[in-house]
């Protein structure tokens, strides 16, 4: 099973299957570059991690770089003298969008310094993708939850667009006053990690380094996106008699 992809959301558009118009999501994935192979015997766990988008150097710290590429600094010669040996680095450019996925026990893992492309979602028929929703600032029950508010008839008082009470009454026995969990008020809206699950893989564009999806995606055009492999299962149809 192929490691998943990092990309960036382009748009959306429209193609023809078969005669019929289908939306879709494009997204550039790749190529990720292999960052960090993480192993159960130095770090408890099977992982990957990859990293996507360029960054530009002066806005990279020089941790950041050393992590990339030998930099020379005195940790570096020292540990060099001792004859102790470093992880491998993959000689890149600082990456802007850094993400890790984890292995199943006894998967095969690529190798430091590799690039990863659309070419390995090819076999694929459905993916996962996760990002960030666009975020709506500060908003009202109204906006963010739908609700109605009071009527604009005569003799109601001026709170139209108000949430209401919002906890019991004190003296009622079991509540005491306090507030329930996941009691629906204003605040802020959006702006928090979504998954869209078992998209359909519309056309994966090797050259352009392209992946099509139908239906959605979280976020804006431009925002960073994740793809996974499916974790849903879906269970197969029964031949009828």
């Amino acid at each position: 099973m192929p490691v998943g992809l990092l990309g960036r959301k382009v748009g959306m558009t429209q193609v023809y299957e078969a005669g019929a118009s289908v939306a879709v999501t494009v997204i550039e994935a790749g190529p990720c570059v292999v960052l960090q192979v993480k192993t159960p015997e130095k770090d408890g766990y099977s992982a990957v991690q990859v990293g996507f988008g360029a960054k530009p150097r002066r806005l990279a710290s020089r941790a950041e770089r050393g992590r990339l590429s030998d930099l020379g600094g005195k940790r570096s010669k020292a540990r060099q003298e001792h004859g102790v040996a470093e992880s491998p680095r993959p000689g890149c450019e600082p990456l802007r969008y850094i993400r890790e996925f984890r292995l199943v026990a006894g998967e095969a893992a690529p190798a430091v310094g590799d690039k990863l492309s659309v070419e390995s979602f090819s076999e694929l028929q459905r993916i996962d993708v996760v990002g960030r929703n666009k975020g709506r600032g500060f908003a009202g029950v109204m906006k963010q939850h739908n609700f109605h508010g009071l009527r604009a008839s005569h003799g109601v008082q001026r709170h139209h667009r108000a949430g209401g009470s919002i906890a019991a009454h004190a003296t009622n026995r079991g509540w005491s006053g306090r507030i329930k969990k996941g009691k629906r008020m204003s605040g802020r809206w959006g702006n928090e990690r979504s998954t869209v699950k078992f998209l359909r893989i519309v056309r994966v564009d090797v050259e352009n380094n392209l992946v099509l999806v139908a239906g959605s995606v979280p976020g804006p055009n431009g925002a960073f996106v994740t793809l996974k492999h499916p974790t849903k299962k879906v269970r197969p149809v029964a031949a009828k008699k």
